[in-house]
């Protein structure tokens, strides 16, 4: 008996990764400009961003790779 884990299972896991990644390039990109010497608001504006914009890179990536998948 072969057993496969169920799709929204793996989504969710999926998506908990890119979450993951996401949140150590945020604390990387407020670790950078912090020792850069910006403020605290800054540093968080900056990590804020790159937050956003990985998730939306790894999300993409994600949904390209799933459409093609199907």
């Amino acid at each position: 008996m072969t057993s496969t884990p169920a799709p929204w299972a793996l989504l969710a896991l999926a998506l908990a990764a890119a979450v993951l990644v996401a949140l150590l390039a945020a604390v990387a990109t407020a670790l950078l400009a912090r020792w850069d010497g910006a403020s605290v608001p800054a540093a968080l504006l900056r990590a804020g961003g790159a937050f956003g914009a990985t998730l939306t890179l790894v999300t993409a990536l994600l949904a390209l790779f799933l459409h093609g998948s199907a």
